[in-house]
């Protein structure tokens, strides 16, 4: 969308990487996680491979912050919907799984998200919310899956996914935040 980024030396790569940190008010699990990621991005100076190691952690580290933002609140809405269609018989106390797709799909139809509340966008142009709902491909969800199901080394880095993990958590966490 906006171009390349090149770095000359190391310290420019880190304190690039480290632009992204997130906020300490955001819950140590997912700060910790995504934390982890950064580091393995800080590494990929070294070896570039290191980076979709941390592309795969900084995406589970969404998948922890969707899940701890939206979980409760999708889990109800889809209850809802169950208990308003009965023509499918349904255990009854079989729990409803939630995907997460399902999740990032929220934060578009649930929470509100849209390309202006991102800062990358508004940095770089481009569009977030097709990767979320899944009307650009591939989605968030499907890289995730494809590297944690397939094999994390078969594609070229995807450029600026930190950032948009990193946009994407603190929008989740943004009533926290302020």
């Amino acid at each position: 969308m906006g171009g390349f980024i090149q770095f000359e030396r190391a310290d420019q790569w880190h304190m690039f990487v480290r632009s992204f940190d997130i906020d300490c008010r955001v819950p140590d699990p997912i700060r910790l996680k995504y934390a982890r990621a950064q580091k393995l991005y800080l590494l990929g100076w070294i070896d570039a491979d290191l980076i979709k190691v941390g592309e795969l952690i900084a995406l589970s580290a969404l998948e922890l912050a969707t899940r701890d933002c939206y979980g409760q609140r999708l889990q109800e809405s889809l209850e809802k919907k169950r208990a308003r269609k009965p023509s499918k018989p349904v255990k009854a106390n079989k729990p409803l799984e939630i995907k997460f797709a399902d999740l990032l799909e929220y934060m578009v139809i649930g929470d509100g998200l849209t390309d202006a509340q991102m800062p990358m966008v508004a940095r770089y142009g481009g569009s977030v919310v097709g990767q979320l709902t899944g009307a650009t491909k591939p989605t968030l969800a499907q890289r995730r899956n494809a590297m944690a199901h397939g094999d994390p080394f078969d594609n070229s880095v995807v450029g600026g996914l930190l950032e948009l993990v990193h946009d994407l958590i603190v929008f989740a966490y943004r009533r926290t935040l302020t």
